[in-house]
């Protein structure tokens, strides 16, 4: 318990710490500190992007997709968290487009259907990202705590509080650096652990097997797995849209070439990672450890795979949520930001930064 428990408060650490040191001796705007307009590159979007959207729920999230609801529900998870990234290229180009100077969803929506639509957008906005905010805290705690025994709420205080520290320092450019650093090690680990449990337990096909006589129907075209991935299709799609973490993101562009092919390519990339994560399900599946379909990596990892696969899949998952949680802070923190100024447009911007890091 000991070990892990350090582990992920080393991890925690480490990130939190190259957060502050990239801020250290930087002066920020409060433009910096909220979209750091017309900055990023293709690479940079981009990578910031798969990390931002790929938190810890891909280790709860399609595993349980493929257990529940087989092989098609699993291709809807990956083609709806694709679109759902791929979509700002084209809809947040127009809006930039429209609004050149703009900050969120929420300025558009109050010039264009006003204020009673602009109130309801707006605590849509905050609803959704605050519970992406919860769940992502939770599901971690829940992990460390099945894994390690660790108390839910040290978890949580430890990752919160330290992606705090530096998201609080640096705004929107710490969080795009460390996304980018976080992107570097998020993939190789992935590859690292997907490969690993496969070698292990004798190859692809002899895991695929062992599923496929035990269950079937999830192998198989039927009405309801076609059902459920047109259903994630379009939640996830709908949801993502009322992230303001994206809108950002959508500023933040160097311009329309980068912004374009950014969230296309990171939509892209989103997809074989959904689908790598999912088969844990079916692994679960076929090594007969599939009760508790909504934690069935982390059964499977625990139960049939060498230790150091789950120590991996930890580090993993604790810079999986950090990559999210600085995101939806920023996002958070720069919706209630953009109001302040539009509200009181004289206010003075040194305040205003202090006003957003508090």
């Amino acid at each position: 318990m000991e070990f892990g428990i350090l582990l992920v408060i080393l991890t925690t650490v480490i990130f939190a710490v190259v957060g502050v040191l990239y801020t250290r001796g930087k002066k920020f705007s409060i433009e910096d500190y909220l979209t750091a307009r017309n900055s990023l590159g293709f690479w940079a979007l981009a990578s910031s992007l798969v990390a931002s959207a790929m938190g810890s729920w891909i280790l709860f999230s399609p595993p349980e997709v493929g257990v529940r609801a087989g092989v098609i529900a699993l291709i809807g998870y990956g083609l709806g968290s694709s679109f759902a990234v791929i979509i700002f290229g084209w809809l947040g180009l127009r809006i930039r487009k429209l609004m050149p100077n703009g900050h969120a969803l929420t300025e558009f929506v109050l010039h264009r259907f006003g204020k009673g639509m602009y109130v309801i957008v707006l605590l849509v906005m905050i609803f959704y990202m605050g519970v992406y905010l919860t769940a992502e805290l939770t599901g971690i705690a829940q992990a460390v705590n099945m894994v390690f025994g660790a108390p839910l709420i040290l978890t949580a205080l430890v990752i919160g509080i330290g992606t705090m520290s530096y998201t609080a320092v640096g705004g929107f450019k710490a969080s795009v650096f460390t996304d980018i650093v976080q992107y570097w090690f998020m993939l190789p680990l992935i590859i690292i652990i997907f490969f690993g449990a496969i070698l292990y337990l004798g190859g692809f096909t002899t895991i695929f097997n062992n599923a496929k006589s035990s269950t079937p129907q999830l192998f198989g075209v039927n009405s309801f797995g076609v059902e459920y991935a047109i259903t994630l299709i379009i939640a996830i799609v709908g949801a993502e849209l009322f992230n303001q973490g994206n809108w950002q993101k959508v500023y933040s562009a160097k311009n329309k070439k980068s912004l374009v092919w950014a969230f296309l390519i990171a939509g892209i990339i989103v997809i074989p990672i959904i689908l790598a994560t999912g088969v844990f399900g079916l692994f679960a599946v076929g090594s007969g450890v599939a009760e508790n379909p909504s934690v069935a990596m982390f059964t499977f990892l625990q139960k049939i795979t060498p230790r150091w696969i789950l120590l991996t899949t930890m580090v993993l998952a604790v810079i999986l949520v950090m990559s999210t949680i600085d995101t939806l802070l920023n996002g958070l923190v720069s919706l209630f930001t953009v109001d302040i100024v539009r509200l009181r447009p004289h206010i003075d911007k040194k305040k205003i930064l202090l006003i957003a890091r508090w």
